[in-house]
């Protein structure tokens, strides 16, 4: 060790080998539901008793990872803890959600065609039916574009910014519309966990998909009512939640098993 190196792996405890497999999994899954193409998407997990995550290498191909090939950086400083290889380049964008939220465990990103090119267009994706109501309380929002400045300095790290003061100043709870597109980007998702992340990613994909046929079919179409939106999160997500069976989680976060 070098004189004045801080013994991060003595301080912290090994990361479980199950998270290494839980996030590994998720990025097999993210490329076998053609959210992915190439490299292009990440996934992570976050480790409850170390406060670290583990993420993908940067430049991978998500269904070529094994789980010793993921990197665990830690939330509190970013360094590199565990891992031969440079993390993924949107790792920033990943702790920037984590410090801000502790009730997410698990976050994804991808480039997925169509979640992207409502970020593309830089519009919401309204609530059209109950589809989406199971899975978004709500229409899934857009963000502001970075400013020059912003784009120019740590980019990565902005974009985190830019997601999370989005979710807090007009969502609130960080589950109650686990995704956001970040504006001429691309979606990000989250969850309690990384398979929770996964399971958003793919709703999101599919309500994106049927906005833009719902839109093409009837351009004047409104969002569902409040009643309706609210009898469908709440089946699955409120406290009297009925969705499912008893002692198995929902597909999506935050769900009561009920």
């Amino acid at each position: 060790m070098l004189a004045g190196q801080t013994p991060i792996a003595i301080l912290l405890p090994m990361i479980p080998r199950t998270l290494r497999e839980e996030v590994c999994r998720a990025h097999h899954r993210l490329a076998a539901s053609g959210l992915v193409s190439l490299s292009f998407g990440n996934a992570s997990g976050r480790d409850p008793a170390t406060g670290a995550i583990v993420i993908k290498p940067s430049g991978i191909a998500c269904d070529a990872l094994e789980p010793d090939d993921l990197v665990v950086v830690s939330v509190a400083d970013g360094s590199i803890i565990e891992g031969t290889m440079r993390p993924s380049s949107d790792t920033p964008t990943h702790l920037e959600l984590y410090r801000r939220f502790p009730s997410i465990g698990g976050v994804v990103h991808t480039h997925s065609r169509y979640a992207t090119a409502w970020a593309q267009a830089g519009r919401d994706i309204p609530c059209f039916g109950t589809t989406h109501a199971d899975h978004f309380r709500g229409s899934v929002l857009v963000s502001r574009p970075l400013t020059d400045e912003e784009i120019g300095g740590a980019y990565e790290a902005e974009t985190g910014r830019v997601i999370a003061s989005t979710i807090e100043e007009r969502v609130g709870d960080p589950l109650r519309i686990p995704a956001l597109l970040v504006r001429s980007h691309g979606p990000f998702t989250w969850g309690g966990d990384a398979n929770d992340a996964v399971d958003n990613a793919i709703a999101l994909e599919e309500v994106a998909a049927m906005a833009i046929s719902t839109l093409a079919l009837a351009p004047d179409v409104s969002a569902v009512g409040e009643a309706l939106l609210s009898r469908h999160s709440d089946r699955k997500h409120g406290p009297g939640a009925y969705y499912g069976q008893a002692g198995h989680a929902s597909s999506s976060p935050g769900a009561e098993k009920a």
